[in-house]
């Protein structure tokens, strides 16, 4: 007869979770290393009270908004090389909404999240419920399904039995290299706090291997052939390539080929910078370098990138007439694009494979290509110097001259944190990343926001590192809150925030795009009803202070220097304040390298909206369909 225990689906999962395991490389680590929430009438007497009575078996935290709460499990989650992974519940209706974002943008960076919404009553005593979503047409449907279109693996679980499945499910997408993402567990009240007989077998320990599939021996055979017989080839690196772990074996292969390498945003660091053959990050805000191999390359080889439009400049960048394209994705969604060559294998097992093979050849780039490339890399330095270069006096910096003062005082071990805004398109053209996973700028989503948290859930997993949030006021504005949780967890980061007024990003692009920047300066309005007179009276240093954080105002070049190095060596959740200045006195960040579709408005009256339609039409007729 098998053994059995009673226990609460709420109680039987928390024991289940904690049970759980991956293994890679020898490597084994616990699945579901925590769990976030905040809780209100769907998932206080459930997931609440299992928590209690199960505290020593599951950590918690107390999150203040449940969009940053998975923000956080993201940020855990990618320090964590996607082999722990955090949860996060909350109640129903707007706790459950307020989930989507974060749950689109884990999907869509392939990052593990496991949510679990509180839903409405399965057994229906009452109907509606408190902040239930009627819907005539439907009585099974609750608010909770806004996650399914951003959720990798959904599931309701309307009966205790029905649990057991669900949850085995739940953990082999959420281990799975291609479809990991958010996985999202719906739980209705009732059910959350009905008991049930669980067999024993249930909560034993489970270990989930995260797979590294090798490549194909005739598609590898087929890359070979490819990379022989290219002139000019040059090698993307995108996010796949710290999720495999593959850095190393790219520099090898690197070095060993002398093929230049290209980073995305996701890939940035899969090189350190002052590798001979890192050539920077490629795209719209990548690098005069990256970008000028990239428009002369005849294959390009992509290591685990989804080519978004911001690396491919919107279909304009790769533009020889014989290019073609070499994916080495553990996807095959993604290994066939761009027409390209697909080798479907873990970015690290087909990089291995393909240096063994290349090796085997003797195969190297012409002398002539590699000394091209590396001296237009020293050119582009030059351009990074003269962008950061802020002498000790007593002026206002600029935004690559904070970034210019932070590069002076990091080390291997700092890690930068940055999703949105124009420091996501400064950092990727001038920031020198030291290590595999300094640069952390999810830019797959760019949602404001996310900084904050995701650096609570980095330094939870690397506690002994320096975790930097760098923010602009927008994005501040957007998500504070989770500063109260660094403070109440004495989770020590570091924020920067950036004051320039509004939406600098944005409003580059609005001028660039006809649009006159309206809407995008945080101003008071002025005569002519538009937000162009007076900055706004707002102190988030003060805001900041008063969500229990040490804020250090840095007003010149000097006291952001002093303030920057104060702030790394604390031990408490600190903050800087630096009020920037424009390009438009001083040296600013080189413009962008590469262009990005935006489209613009096809008639107008206004002539800046007249100019932006000619400049648009000129860079249409650039793009090109690889076929």
């Amino acid at each position: 007869m098998t053994s059995t225990t009673r226990l609460t689906v709420a109680q039987a999962l928390v024991r289940f979770l904690a049970a759980q395991y991956t293994e890679r490389d020898g490597e084994r680590r616990r699945l579901i290393g925590a769990t976030w929430g905040i809780f209100g009438h769907g998932n206080v007497a459930g997931l609440g009270q299992a928590l209690i009575e199960y505290a020593d078996e599951m950590p918690y935290h107390q999150g203040r908004n449940e969009q940053s709460m998975v923000h956080a499990a993201v940020g855990f989650a990618r320090q964590s090389n996607r082999l722990s992974a955090h949860a996060v519940t909350t109640s129903i209706g707007p706790g459950a909404t307020n989930l989507v974002t974060g749950a689109a943008l884990a999907t869509i960076n392939h990052l593990p999240v496991l949510l679990l919404p509180g839903d409405i009553f399965a057994t229906r005593p009452a109907d509606p419920v408190l902040q239930q979503l009627e819907v005539p047409y439907a009585g099974d449907v609750s608010v909770n399904d806004c996650l399914r279109p951003v959720s990798k693996y959904f599931d309701r679980v309307t009966r205790p039995e029905a649990l057991i499945p669900a949850a085995l499910q739940a953990m082999r997408v959420l281990t799975d290299p291609v479809e990991t993402g958010a996985v999202t567990l719906a739980l209705p009240q009732d059910v959350q706090a009905e008991a049930y007989d669980w067999p024993e077998e249930f909560f034993q320990e489970r270990t989930w291997t995260v797979r590294r599939p090798a490549a194909d021996s005739s598609e590898l055979a087929a890359a070979v052939t490819a990379i022989r017989e290219a002139r000019r080839p040059l090698i993307v690196a995108g996010g796949g390539v710290h999720h495999s772990r593959a850095e190393d074996v790219l520099a090898e292969l690197a070095a060993t080929t002398r093929i230049p390498v290209a980073s995305t945003q996701a890939g940035k660091g899969s090189l350190k910078w002052d590798h001979p053959q890192d050539v920077g990050g490629v795209g719209h805000t990548g690098t005069a370098t990256a970008n000028e191999l990239a428009r002369t390359a005849d294959l390009v080889i992509g290591v685990g990138t989804r080519y978004t439009d911001f690396t491919t400049a919107s279909g304009t960048l790769f533009t020889a007439s014989n290019v073609r394209f070499l994916n080495l994705n553990i996807a095959p969604y993604d290994g066939h694009k761009l027409s390209g060559i697909p080798l479907i294998a873990d970015a690290r097992a087909g990089l291995e494979a393909l240096t063994e093979a290349l090796l085997l050849h003797g195969h190297r780039v012409e002398p002539a290509y590699a000394t091209e490339y590396t001296d237009d890399k020293e050119r582009w330095e030059y351009r990074v110097d003269a962008a950061y270069e802020a002498e000790d006096i007593d002026i206002r910096p600029t935004q690559p001259q904070v970034l210019g003062v932070l590069d002076e005082l990091v080390t291997e071990d700092d890690i930068l944190i940055n999703a949105a805004g124009s420091l996501p398109g400064d950092l990727h053209k001038l920031w020198r990343a030291r290590s595999r996973d300094q640069y952390h700028v999810e830019y797959g989503y760019s949602c404001m926001g996310y900084e904050i948290p995701a650096a609570i859930g980095v330094r939870m997993a690397a506690p002994d590192r320096p975790v930097w949030a760098l923010v602009g006021d927008g994005t501040y504005l957007m998500m504070p809150t989770e500063i109260v949780t660094a403070v109440q967890e004495g989770v020590a980061i570091k924020v920067l925030i950036l004051q320039n007024h509004g939406y600098a990003s944005i409003g580059g692009l609005s001028e660039s795009v006809g649009a006159e920047r309206y809407g995008t300066a945080y101003r008071y309005r002025s005569e002519d009803r538009t937000y162009t007179g007076a900055p706004l009276p707002v102190d988030l240093a003060a805001n900041a202070a008063s969500l229990g954080m040490r804020v250090l105002r840095a007003k010149t070049v000097r006291d952001l220097r002093a303030a920057l190095a104060e702030a790394r060596a604390a031990d408490t959740p600190t903050c800087v304040y630096v009020e920037t200045e424009t390009a438009d006195t001083v040296s600013g960040a080189p413009p962008a390298q590469a262009w990005w579709d935006v489209p613009v408005a096809e008639t107008a009256t206004r002539s800046s909206a007249v100019k932006a339609r000619e400049e648009y039409d000129r860079h249409v007729a650039a793009r090109r369909r690889h076929l």
